[in-house]
C-alpha cells in the first residue's frame, strides 16, 4: 500500500484548455478518497494522471514518496477499475481474473491461489468457469474488481465503476465496495458524479469545480459545513434550497418572513457585515429536512418561524413525504450556482421553488394551504458576490 500526493498538479491540453488547475491533495496510506463533481470538472482527468494515462503538464505526483510523473502505468503498481467492465468475452471468469498475473508470468500455483482468494472475497467462486455473457451486470463488475485485487497493488483507482448498473444493484454494490475496501485497506481513489456514492463510500470527499478542489473533507463536514453554494448545492439529495434574503438593521428578511438571528448567525453576520449599516443582500440555504408540518404534535411547541404556503406537489415515499411549494423569489443569483446542472440546487430550478422533507404522518394535501415550520438553527448563509459560506470566512 502507499500514500498518493498530488502537489500543484495541472493538466493543459494542446488546444490550451485547462482541465485540472493547480490541484493539491494528499491521500493517506489505506485511505478511501472520492473525487466528485459535475461533468467536465476534471475528476476523471485527475484519476488518469494518477494512473499514468494522461501526462502531467505541471506539478508533482508522488506515490509512496516516489515521484512518478514520467513512470509508465505498468511501473506505478496500481490497478484500475473502469466504468465499462472491460472483460474478455471469450475467457472464463477465472482466466479474466488471472490475466494480469498471467501477463506478468507469475507461477501457476500462485495465480490459482490469488484468483481463488479473490473469488471467495467477492462471492464469485461458483462462477469461475462461466463466461462474462452468462453473468449479471453486478457479477461482471465484481469480476473486473477481482482482476484488480489479484494483483495486490499499492492502490486502486476506480472510474465510475457502478454507473452502468441499475439503481437497486448500484446500492448493493456500494455496500460491497465499501466492505471490500475496509477489509483490504488498500489506498483507493474513486471517481463519481453521484453524490450519494460519494457520501456513503468515502473516508474523505474532494468536490471538484472547474478543475480545482472546491472543498475536501469527510462526508459529514461537506454536508453540515459546506464552504460555498456550489458544494452546498451539489451535496445532498434533495438538494439544499437557496433563496434571496437581505440583512437590514440586524434582522434577516427572507421570503419566509423576517428571522431574528440566533447567537451563531449573529456572530457570522457581524464577522461578514462588520459595522456596515443599511441593506445588504445575501443568500439563505435550507436543507429540506429542516422544514416540518407545523400542525404535527411534535412540532407545535418548537421555537421558530411558521409561514403559510400552498402545496404544489406531494411525493409520498413511505419513510418521508416531499412537499414542493413556491415562494416569491427576486432571484439574486450567487456565484457558483450557475455551474450546477438544473435540479442540483434550488436556484437552478423554477423560480422560488422549495422542497421540504416532511414526516410521513403529515396530512398536507396538494393544492391546499398549509402551515410550515422552519428550524432556523440550521440555516446556511452565503455571500452572493463570492458564493462563499459566511461560516467559511473569506476565501
Amino acid at each position: 500500500m502507499a500514500d498518493i500526493v498530488l502537489d500543484h498538479i495541472t493538466k493543459r491540453f494542446p488546444d490550451g484548455r485547462v482541465a485540472v488547475d493547480d490541484l493539491s491533495l494528499a491521500i493517506a496510506d489505506g485511505e478511501f478518497v472520492i473525487l466528485v463533481g459535475p461533468s467536465g470538472c476534471g475528476k476523471s482527468t485527475t484519476l488518469n494522471m494518477i494512473a499514468g494515462l494522461e501526462d502531467i503538464t505541471a506539478g508533482e505526483l508522488r506515490i509512496a514518496g516516489k515521484v512518478v510523473n514520467h513512470l509508465a502505468p505498468k511501473d506505478r503498481d496500481i490497478a484500475m477499475v473502469f466504468q465499462s467492465y472491460a472483460l474478455y468475452p471469450h475467457l472464463t471468469v477465472r482466466r479474466n481474473m488471472a490475466f494480469p498475473l498471467t501477463l506478468a508470468k507469475r507461477p501457476k500455483e500462485e495465480i490459482n491461489r490469488r484468483v481463488e482468494e479473490a473469488a471467495r472475497l467477492l462471492g464469485l467462486t461458483e462462477h469461475l468457469d462461466r463466461r462474462p455473457a452468462q453473468l449479471s451486470g453486478g457479477q461482471r463488475q465484481r469480476v473486473a474488481m477481482g482482476r484488480a485485487i489479484v494483483r495486490s497493488p499499492r492502490a486502486f483507482l476506480m472510474d465510475e465503476p457502478l454507473s452502468n448498473l441499475d439503481a437497486k444493484l448500484r446500492a448493493q454494490m456500494r455496500t460491497e465496495v465499501s466492505r471490500l475496501q475496509r477489509r483490504l485497506r488498500t489506498t483507493t481513489v474513486y471517481v463519481t458524479h453521484d453524490q450519494t456514492e460519494a457520501m456513503t463510500l468515502g473516508d474523505r470527499v474532494a468536490v471538484l469545480r472547474s478543475g480545482r478542489i472546491e472543498q475536501v473533507g469527510t462526508p459529514a463536514e461537506l454536508y453540515s459545513r459546506p464552504v460555498s453554494v456550489f458544494v452546498a448545492g451539489f451535496i445532498g439529495s434533495p438538494a439544499m434550497n437557496f433563496l434571496p434574503a437581505t440583512l437590514e438593521h440586524g434582522e434577516l428578511r427572507t421570503p419566509f418572513g423576517p428571522i431574528a438571528p440566533d447567537d451563531r448567525l449573529r456572530r457570522l453576520l457581524h464577522r461578514w457585515d462588520g459595522a456596515a449599516v443599511g441593506r445588504r443582500s445575501l443568500v439563505v440555504g435550507i436543507r429540506p429536512e429542516h422544514f416540518e408540518d407545523a400542525t404535527l404534535p411534535t412540532v407545535r411547541d418548537r421555537p421558530g418561524p411558521r409561514f403559510t404556503i400552498t402545496v404544489d406537489v406531494l411525493e409520498p415515499l413511505g419513510s418521508d413525504t416531499y412537499a414542493y411549494f413556491t415562494l416569491k423569489d427576486d432571484r439574486a443569483p450567487a456565484a457558483g450556482l450557475a455551474e450546477l446542472a438544473p435540479g442540483e440546487a434550488g436556484l437552478s430550478g423554477p423560480a422560488g421553488q422549495v422542497v421540504a422533507r416532511l414526516d410521513p404522518t403529515s396530512r398536507l394535501r396538494e393544492g391546499e394551504r398549509a402551515e410550515i415550520w422552519l428550524d432556523t438553527s440550521h440555516l446556511h448563509l452565503f455571500d452572493p458576490s463570492t458564493g462563499r459560506s459566511l461560516d467559511a470566512g473569506p476565501g
